[in-house]
């Protein structure tokens, strides 16, 4: 296994009315994120995916679901199937769940919470450190599904930012300096030694077969040559090897 691609969902109806959803599974996409799962089919096209691990909170999988459905149409493979993961769950952010955002912002909490999360547990909720450490753990499970492909994450903003910051060796004070928008996608290659980062926060580019191999799998003094040209063909899926567990 050597790629794993983060999705964060899309733009939600708290997002849109800018509460702290937290684990409350009544929070669905919004209007706008229903475009953007939409636009997904086409940004994930016929990407070679072995296998998909989605939080169980349903706005994650409005995301995941018009993707799945293009791919079942259109390949013979039907091995891929959509695995809940709690550990890929939002942030159990316990009393501030469900709460305004510009509350919380009053919060002496708030401020910590933005420059020293490693100091915080939220009041009768986890602490942001357990929180990357099963994030953390959601990610070595991937690693482990053998087979060809990628692997997809479906997850949420701090979840997906606590595992780049993880991968980079980043002091997980410092995780905040990293954005992930709703339906970006980001790509991490664990092909050599040391992991990393082929694509950050992206929101509108489609993604092309081949990343890794083009790219090479060695860091390149001059920063290396790219992925090579953008095709604008769209591609159906490919049929994929089963997933071995």
């Amino acid at each position: 296994m050597t790629e794993i691609i983060l999705l964060r969902h899309a733009h939600s109806t708290a997002n849109a009315a800018q509460i702290l959803a937290g684990r409350t599974h009544e929070t669905h996409l919004s209007e706008t994120g229903r475009k953007q799962a939409n636009l997904l089919v086409k940004r994930l096209g016929g990407y070679e995916v072995k296998a998909l691990r989605s939080s169980p909170l349903i706005r994650c999988e409005e995301t995941i679901a018009p993707w799945l459905r293009y791919r079942e149409k259109f390949s013979n493979d039907q091995q891929l199937k959509m695995r809940t993961d709690n550990d890929l769950a939002e942030v159990d952010y316990g009393l501030w769940s469900g709460q305004k955002i510009k509350s919380l912002i009053k919060e002496p909490l708030w401020k910590v919470v933005q420059n020293s999360p490693s100091k915080v547990t939220f009041p009768q909720g986890e602490s942001m450190i357990e929180m990357q450490e099963r994030a953390m753990a959601a990610l070595e499970r991937a690693l482990k599904i053998r087979g060809k492909g990628s692997v997809v994450l479906v997850s949420h903003g701090d979840i997906l930012k606590s595992i780049v910051a993880g991968v980079l060796n980043m002091p997980f004070d410092d995780f905040q300096r990293i954005v992930i928008d709703p339906a970006s996608l980001s790509v991490l290659d664990f092909s050599s030694s040391r992991p990393r980062v082929l694509l950050l926060n992206d929101s509108h580019s489609p993604l092309r077969l081949g990343n890794t191999s083009l790219r090479g799998k060695q860091p390149l003094i001059g920063g290396g040559s790219g992925a090579g040209e953008p095709s604008n063909k769209a591609k159906k899926p490919k049929q994929t090897t089963k997933e071995v567990r």
